[in-house]
């Protein structure tokens, strides 16, 4: 580009919605409060989730588990048993485990016990102003959207408003 040459500015982004519900993922999948650790582990592996809702057994979030609080349960958590031995059949010996084999005590947590207890809500009907700005007041990258008997119908992250910024049209 010479000096002569107008600078052709890009074009200006709007966000293409107009309430939570415009932005939401509808029907989220989600953990429920009493499953055990090791599930909600291979729930978020599997679907290659950073983080789910926890949700109560009226439907209604109580909080969320991320990859964050299973780290954190886990290096506090995990412990080995060390002294086990294996039975030989029924008239055998115990002897010791082959090398390297360990045994691990099953890890009795509830999702409950590991996830961050705080809801951020907001109902369908919240202009996306306001959702923009409580994602960003409240440092989260998700919202929870309830109805109004605060049942989760639906789930914003950050990436769902990204999805909605267009080009704004001359």
């Amino acid at each position: 580009m010479n000096a002569a040459s107008p600078a052709i500015a890009p074009p200006r982004l709007v966000l293409r919605a107009t309430t939570a519900a415009d932005l939401m993922i509808p029907n989220p999948l989600s953990l429920r409060e009493d499953a055990a650790v090791q599930e909600a582990v291979v729930f978020l592996v599997e679907k290659g989730y950073s983080a789910a809702p926890v949700i109560d057994k009226a439907g209604r979030p109580v909080g969320v588990l991320s990859r964050a609080d299973i780290v954190v349960h886990d290096r506090e958590k995990i412990e080995y048993v060390g002294a086990y031995r294996q039975y030989a059949g029924t008239a055998g010996a115990p002897e010791p485990l082959g090398r390297g084999f360990q045994v691990e005590n099953v890890d009795p947590a509830r999702v409950r016990d590991v996830m961050t207890p705080v809801v951020f809500s907001v109902n369908p009907e919240t202009p996306v102003q306001r959702v923009v700005e409580n994602l960003l007041r409240q440092r989260v990258h998700r919202l929870f959207v309830v109805d109004g008997a605060g049942v989760l119908v639906g789930v914003i992250s950050t990436v769902d408003v990204l999805r909605h910024l267009h080009a704004e049209e001359e």
